[in-house]
């Protein structure tokens, strides 16, 4: 039972940590729309493909990550 109190908790933190970092978003001005988004616009059609910030966001991911797992395996 205390397992599942720890993964509780885990999930917790980490829908709190992607909360925070969502509303962060928002006030980044340049996020979505750095160079090599692509953006179309027909008529009332807007169509977003945001493959830079995709980018630039798993490259910023992944070496967090990279950084946390060899953290905590010491």
């Amino acid at each position: 039972m205390s397992e599942l109190g720890r993964w509780l908790i885990g999930a917790g933190l980490a829908i709190a940590l992607l909360g925070a970092l969502l509303l962060l978003a928002g006030r980044l001005p340049w996020l979505g729309h750095l160079p090599g988004d692509l953006r179309f616009s027909r008529g009332g059609v807007t169509c977003i493909m945001p493959l830079a910030t995709s980018l630039l966001l798993s490259i910023i991911l992944t070496v967090v990550l990279n950084l946390l797992v060899h953290l905590l395996k010491r």
